[in-house]
């Protein structure tokens, strides 16, 4: 991949962003459980981070992947997973659907003021009874007239406990699970929406919640696109999801393994530096090297989105990839780390409690294991039980 000049002044803003507006006050939100989203995205929006990719006359910069790519490898610098998540949330998880599918009348209410920061916004599609199910979603939204009346539960919802409207995944149909689905904007100060804080063993600063719907009224007009397209937009908006994850972890997975090779170099056991340690070292060098490939596959598959190429594979892979890394690295260097990585205080063990969710959030592992295997055409057919005809 070629970053040009415009890539590296990106580069060069976010990075200064996360140095100065973000790390230093790390700690004291992981501490509180929650980040103030509404002050960084509006910062966030006033340095034009928040809409890289989408249309100019919305306030986006109408730039391609690449850009966001750039974006969110330095957001992995942040010191902790739960506010990039958020952030990811607002860039590239709420919103795809909703500028390529959108209506102007609903992009200038709800796309404009999430890019320009005045306004956090949260996805609704994992429920109590199924997170990576998306076909069994039971949330429903009845038609009645010229509005959606909307009942159902959402679970471990990001910004939830904070947004100002919802991408929300539900039936407002009795058709096949694949055709009976839309994507319907929800402001959430709307009568029937309570919200419930969910705690998590990891991601602390990121708010997560469950969202109640009781006999929501919302017009049709804030459907996205087709009745019943909303699956089909979903499985969109989780290729770019997945990407994001990926090349959001990358410079956190580097940032552990750098600074576990300052600690065991500075430590010293038996005489000599840990790092002299041969199972550390080479240990090290091995996970240096399943970082730099899986930034060659995230570069790869971004390359491949920007050239209009379907990415649902090499996604899928770059998902899958990444939720193992996370787990490796941050297990592998806590160990080194010893009884400091124990502590927790410091990045190693912060990103082992909170890297454990990209193995299960956005799709579970097992699910990219069965996309995958469907497109490389090893997924048996499921067969009907005997005496079904």
């Amino acid at each position: 991949m070629q970053f040009t000049e415009t890539h590296e002044q990106l580069r060069d803003t976010v990075a200064k962003f996360v140095a100065n507006d973000i790390n230093p006050y790390v700690d004291e939100w992981e501490a509180a459980d929650q980040f103030p989203s509404h002050e960084v995205f509006k910062k966030m929006g006033d340095l034009g981070l928040l809409g890289l990719r989408y249309p100019e006359e919305f306030g986006g910069a109408g730039l391609d992947m690449t850009y966001s790519l750039v974006l969110a490898e330095e957001l992995g610098m942040i010191n902790c997973g739960g506010v990039p998540m958020a952030i990811g949330v607002q860039t590239d998880m709420c919103t795809p659907a909703l500028a390529r599918f959108g209506s102007d009348e609903l992009r200038k209410q709800f796309l404009a003021p999430a890019i320009a920061g005045d306004m956090v916004g949260c996805l609704g599609v994992s429920e109590p009874g199924g997170g990576s199910d998306v076909a069994a979603v039971k949330t429903t939204a009845k038609s009645d007239g010229d509005d959606y009346i909307i009942n159902g539960t959402k679970m471990w919802i990001t910004n939830g406990l904070k947004a100002d409207w919802c991408c929300l995944l539900a039936n407002t149909s009795d058709g096949k699970p694949h055709e009976s689905k839309s994507l319907i904007m929800v402001p959430m100060d709307l009568p029937g929406i309570e919200k419930q804080k969910i705690h998590k063993i990891g991601m602390h600063s990121s708010d997560t919640a469950q969202l109640f719907f009781d006999d929501v009224r919302v017009p049709k007009r804030y459907r996205i696109g087709d009745e019943g397209a909303g699956f089909i937009y979903q499985m969109l908006q989780f290729q770019e999801e997945r990407i994001y994850g990926a090349a959001s972890s990358l410079k956190n997975l580097d940032k552990q393994i750098d600074l576990t090779i300052e600690y065991t170099r500075d430590r010293h056991a038996f005489g000599q530096p840990l790092l002299d340690n041969q199972a550390i070292h080479f240990r090290l060098a091995e996970l240096r090297t399943e970082v730099e490939l899986l930034r060659s596959l995230v570069y790869r598959c971004v390359d491949d989105f920007v050239e209009g190429k379907d990415i649902t594979k090499l996604a899928s892979m770059a998902k899958l990839k990444c939720g193992r890394l996370a787990r490796e690295v941050s297990d592998s260097c806590l160990q080194f780390w010893g009884g400091m990585g124990y502590t927790a205080d410091n990045l190693v063990s912060r990103s082992f409690r909170d890297g454990r969710l990209i193995s299960i959030g956005g799709g579970a592992d097992e699910i990219m294991l069965g996309i995958i295997a469907k497109l490389e055409g090893t997924l048996p057919k499921r067969r009907k039980p005997e005496g079904n005809t």
